[in-house]
């Protein structure tokens, strides 16, 4: 089964490069392995047109490596309290995707200005305060914004998407992109017009 899971999360991984959400070796992925207790993550400075099942990593939330021979992806700590403090998500994609990043850079949340957003996403997308990248502090910083969610904005660094399966979360991340694109071409028309609880 791990093997199929490892699969699974590189093919998803490769999917979300190949539709832009992030490029070179940023972003990661990962998958909760709830009966195994252990966290299948994307490992660091790997390109991801190579990237293997092999390559991934798998490791408790603690931080001890089980099986993998390279390193795991830096942002490790943030999936881990992700995992830890938000207990019904199993898989996470945290992409640098421009048009959402840009909203992260400029502090600024995603209006729920789209239907489709309510439905895939919870509403409206929020910012989870700075943090420094690498630390256990980003994953505590998302989690605070991620009840309801199924993603935030990072300030100043990117993205993260939640879901119960990778499916899910690289959905997420895919309408979190397309509604911070929407919402850029909006503020050129005076600005989207948020919509009010479904």
């Amino acid at each position: 089964m791990m093997d199929a899971q490892r699969r699974a999360l590189v093919d998803t991984a490769k999917l979300a490069y190949e539709e832009k959400l992030f490029s070179g070796t940023s972003g990661n992925l990962s998958l909760w392995c709830e009966e195994e207790e252990i966290m299948l993550i994307t490992p660091t400075s790997v390109r991801y047109e190579t990237l293997q099942p092999e390559d991934v990593v798998a490791m408790r939330l603690d931080g001890t490596i089980v099986e993998g021979s390279l390193a795991p992806s830096s942002e490790w700590r943030m999936h881990a309290e992700v995992y830890l403090r938000c207990p019904g998500v199993k898989a996470q994609v945290h992409t640098h995707s421009p048009y959402a990043t840009a909203f992260a850079a400029a502090h600024r949340p995603i209006p729920a200005c789209l239907i489709e957003m309510f439905y895939f996403l919870g509403g409206d997308v929020p910012c989870a305060a700075y943090a420094r990248p690498g630390t256990p502090e980003v994953g505590i910083e998302c989690a605070k914004v991620l009840k309801d969610r199924g993603g935030c904005l990072m300030n100043n660094h990117g993205v993260l998407a939640v879901g119960d399966s990778l499916s899910q979360a690289l959905l997420r991340a895919e309408y979190i992109e397309d509604a911070a694109r929407i919402s850029l071409l909006a503020m050129q028309l005076g600005g989207p017009v948020a919509l009010p609880e479904l």
